[in-house]
């Protein structure tokens, strides 16, 4: 059994103790000091330091009480300072092996090491702390063992450079980045502030006016934009700065970060959803972001899983680059194009253009009733003005809405402001929902999503075609669960056919013709397959079972990946309950882009 890095007890013990620490000093010598006796003087010093050995003898515990091994088939972690806790994650399991460091653990040498699984709630392992060379063991070593390979000495694969970004490119990521999240502090900082800057500036603007207000509301909006623009560049040098994407074997294995540096690992065959994402701006000048999704990254608020995306479960494998680039990758990965869109019927351009006029509306009123209990009058038809912006809007959001039925691989596309274009593999699809709010059932239309068990979709990221006919949307839902049930046959197929390869069995063709003595040309493949013992016999057992437990470890893999119950049984019934049509009374937001759905009864999930 292997231990942390003994830098790892000091580490800790000034990260617990930073604000117990500041706490105890701060209650000690201000309010503490007034109460005298026990607590003054030399009293709140002592209080302090017995926090400080309290805290560095718990982190010494922990140190001596955690133990990691790799074995053969498992990463064994022993933990516990008052309660033991025994894990033993299979390689097969892993999703993501990610490595993390900040200013003060690079500076000390020291780094996190991330084991995220397929489940997507929450860290699986996490060693806090070992050494960086240490870490960059562990990341190779999961993927060496995952791979099946038990001889060390065997040579690395290659690596081969995918993505690089460049200074030029990463300046170009924050000029293009905006971080909405600020516009509420900066709101309440420009209502504290304006009256005050306002004070000592003499401009000539006649107060309590329509242009008073206009002029106002116009430089509120003004520092909004740029404090987002400025949150957002910030955000993005910080994230991607020294970006690289490198191809390792069957992993695609990234490093990026300015004060926190990450390492990640991202296998290619656990890939469940590959997203274009883009926005007016880039669409301008050509340039997209491609994010990949798998069923390890768990949605995260601080983004401790190095996804950086606030919470989003997924990677950004480059983020950003010419839209051909990002394409030509989407088609290397995954070997699927941008595909011709079907577009909701052209009905819905009504409906949009509706919508965002209703909302309008609702703000002209909430305005004229304003002017009945403010003192200063509001010009509540403002926001009548902006009805020709909600007619484009409309068209707009009709444009960029679409689904496609690629070879492989469904294909959908939402949003205008921030557009996402979906590839998801039909194997990977867990759920297909029919929805209609009672809105859609006006407009005759329904939106099917096909749910993954990647983590965006347990906070609504999943493949979605909105606004759909109603007989297209059943179709639809047919053609997705009968492609999802070729896709399966396939993989479990080829799987057969590769334990057969191993096992040095070669399998029958039943085309092939006739011998010269008239028996069939089964009967040489049956031959064949007598030999199989003979063949077992001369092999090494335990090679030979090393094998069927790797394919038995596959199958086992992929039946929990599609919810299959008994995927090497004959089928006596269709075990692939998909979709169901469901009816929600829900308003419009649930159709958004953003939806996640609730899950209708009988969906086999």
């Amino acid at each position: 059994m292997t231990r942390l890095s003994p830098l790892s007890v000091l580490y800790r013990a000034v990260q617990r103790s930073a604000s117990i620490v500041f706490a105890l000093a701060f209650f000690a010598f201000t309010g503490g000091t007034a109460f005298g006796g026990f607590l003054g003087g030399l009293g709140s010093v002592a209080l302090v330091g017995v926090a400080v050995i309290a805290i560095a003898g718990y982190e010494l515990a922990y140190f001596r009480r955690f133990e990691y091994e790799l074995t053969p088939d498992t990463l064994d972690i022993r933990s516990g300072v008052f309660s033991r806790r025994n894990r033993e994650i299979p390689y097969r399991r892993i999703q993501n092996v990610d490595i993390s460091r900040n200013v003060a653990q690079r500076l000390v040498g020291i780094a996190a090491v991330n084991l995220e699984t397929a489940g997507g709630g929450e860290t699986e392992g996490s060693l806090r702390f070992v050494s960086y060379e240490e870490a960059r063991r562990i990341q190779s070593e999961v993927a060496r063992l995952k791979r099946g390979d038990t001889d060390g000495d065997a040579p690395e694969p290659e690596q081969e450079l995918l993505f690089e970004l460049t200074p030029r490119e990463l300046a170009i990521v924050g000029a293009l980045s905006f971080d909405l999240r600020l516009p509420g502090l900066v709101f309440v900082f420009g209502s504290t502030a304006f009256p005050i800057v306002a004070s000592y500036v003499d401009v000539p603007v006649p107060a309590g006016s329509v242009a008073a207000a206009g002029v106002g509301v116009v430089a509120l909006g003004l520092l909004v934009a740029l404090v987002s623009w400025a949150a957002g560049f910030a955000s993005a040098v910080v994230n991607y700065y020294g970006f690289r994407l490198t191809r390792v074997g069957d992993e695609l294995q990234y490093e990026r970060g300015l004060l926190q540096r990450y390492n990640g690992s991202i296998p290619i065959d656990k890939l469940q959803t590959l997203t274009v994402e883009d926005n007016p701006l880039k669409r301008r000048f050509g340039y997209a972001t491609l994010l990949v999704e798998t069923a390890g990254y768990a949605p995260s608020s601080d983004g401790s899983n190095g996804s950086g995306g606030g919470g989003r479960g997924s990677e950004a494998a480059i983020p950003l680059a010419t839209r051909d680039r990002v394409l030509g990758l989407v088609a290397d990965l995954e070997g699927v194009e941008e595909p011709t869109f079907e577009r909701p019927p052209t009905r819905i351009r009504r409906r949009y253009a509706v919508r965002y006029s209703l909302v309008l509306g609702v703000a002209t009123l909430a305005l004229y009733g304003a002017n009945r209990f403010l003192p200063q009058e509001i010009p509540w038809f403002v926001p009548l003005a902006l009805v020709p912006v909600a007619v484009v809007a409309g068209a707009l959001q009709w444009r960029h809405r679409g689904y496609a039925l690629a070879e492989d691989h469904l294909v959908t596309r939402n949003g205008f402001w921030k557009r996402e274009m979906r590839f998801v593999p039909y194997y990977r699809v867990q759920t297909v929902i029919e929805r209609r709010t009672i809105f859609q059932r006006r407009w005759r239309v329904s939106t099917v999503t096909a749910d993954t068990a990647g983590s965006i979709s347990l906070v609504g990221g999943d493949a979605t075609a909105v606004d759909i006919e109603v007989a297209d949307a059943a179709t639809l839902r047919e053609t997705l669960n009968d492609r999802l049930r070729e896709a399966l046959s396939a993989r479990r197929e080829a799987r057969q056919q590769s334990r057969q390869a191993a096992l040095g069995i070669r399998a029958a063709e039943p085309d092939r013709d006739a011998d010269e003595s008239g028996e069939p040309a089964v009967a040489d493949a049956e031959a064949d397959v007598s030999e199989t013992p003979e063949f077992v016999e001369e092999a090494e057992p335990a090679a030979a079972e090393s094998v069927e437990d790797a394919a038995d470890a596959e199958d086992a893999e992929v039946a929990e990946d599609t919810d299959e119950f008994d995927g090497e049984a004959e089928e006596t019934a269709d075990p692939f309950i998909w979709g169901g049509s469901v009816e929600s009374g829900d308003d419009d937001a649930t159709e958004s882009d953003d939806e996640t759905g609730d899950e209708p009864s009988g969906d086999g999930r």
